[in-house]
């Protein structure tokens, strides 16, 4: 084996240890290959206020897709989160290793759990999603906008003086951070990101050899997941500006996909599930999209767009 691969990647602490996972994966299925690291600067890293307020998901992907279709870079790894409903043409999400922990988790000034949370704290995130959660179970809080890189966040839980934040135990677990993590959120109650602890590689539609080299890669459960959770994405036609949420869990031959969709402000949600067969994933994420767009769902998306 003497191919060479370039891996398109941000510069994160968390997204340089994602690439260098998928590299050493890549090497340990093809012993000779060549793997390196290009690392990319996006627009998500360049600002500096909430993403959801100047377009969203594709701010932490849109150069890496552009390094892709421009042949600079063979493959990209994103956190499967930060891609938008609607991937460029040429490009295609070709194979998603098996998932981390789904679960949004709590990091305490104090080691508290949620239950133990001070009324009126202060509580830090920059997710529309998780900000609308957090007021809908306790309207009490006081959140706090925190942006910045995953180490950055947790600086802050300190530097801005908070009571706790919200983090994914996906990255913190992947950096051997998990010793930090106070509490983990149900996910019935609190329900995570579309795609959160999955990550998805990237490549060219057309790169026949790129597609068979990452193929070993693919973990098909997942995949399953991904599925569903963005074709209810898809149909809802939602991106970081709206509060919505996703969670498949695939069980053999049947999954359950449990989905919300929430006004900024948390006053209003609308959440439901469904069950079906593993092969219809998708179509169960349409059918779920469709049930809570009948259900509330079309007014509460139309005050955020508006």
């Amino acid at each position: 084996m003497t191919e060479s691969i370039r891996i398109g990647t941000r510069a994160s602490l968390l997204a340089l240890w994602q690439a260098n996972w998928v590299k050493s994966r890549l090497e340990e299925l093809h012993p000779g290959i060549d793997v390196t690291l290009v690392r990319i600067k996006t627009e998500g890293d360049r600002i500096d206020f909430p993403l959801f307020a100047v377009g969203g998901k594709g701010l932490f992907v849109k150069e890496i897709e552009e390094a892709l279709l421009r042949g600079e870079i063979d493959l990209a790894v994103h956190s499967a989160k930060d891609l938008p409903a609607e991937i460029p043409e040429r490009l295609i999400l070709s194979a998603f290793p098996q998932r981390e922990d789904p679960r949004d988790a709590l990091l305490s000034r104090n080691g508290k759990i949620w239950e133990e949370f001070p009324r009126g704290g202060r509580i830090g995130t920059s997710s529309p999603r998780r900000k609308a959660q957090l007021l809908n179970l306790r309207p009490d809080l006081e959140v706090v906008p925190l942006r910045g890189n995953l180490d950055t966040r947790i600086k802050k839980l300190k530097s801005l003086d908070l009571d706790g934040i919200i983090l994914a135990s996906a990255g913190l677990i992947r950096m051997g951070w998990q010793g930090k993590i106070c509490d983990r959120f149900d996910p019935e109650v609190f329900v995570p990101a579309i795609g959160q602890g999955i990550l998805a590689i990237e490549c060219r539609d057309r790169d026949a050899q790129v597609k068979s080299l990452v193929s070993g890669l693919n973990h098909s459960p997942t995949t399953v997941e991904l599925g569903a959770e963005r074709a209810f994405l898809k149909k809802l036609g939602g991106g970081c500006q709206v509060p919505i949420a996703g969670l498949a869990r695939n069980h053999g031959d049947k999954i359950r996909l449990i989905g919300l969709v929430a006004s900024m402000d948390g006053e209003k949600m609308v959440k439901g599930a469904k069950e079906g067969k593993t092969q219809e994933a998708e179509k169960i994420g349409d059918q779920l999209a469709e049930e809570l767009l009948s259900r509330g769902a079309t007014e509460i998306l139309g005050g955020v767009y508006r």
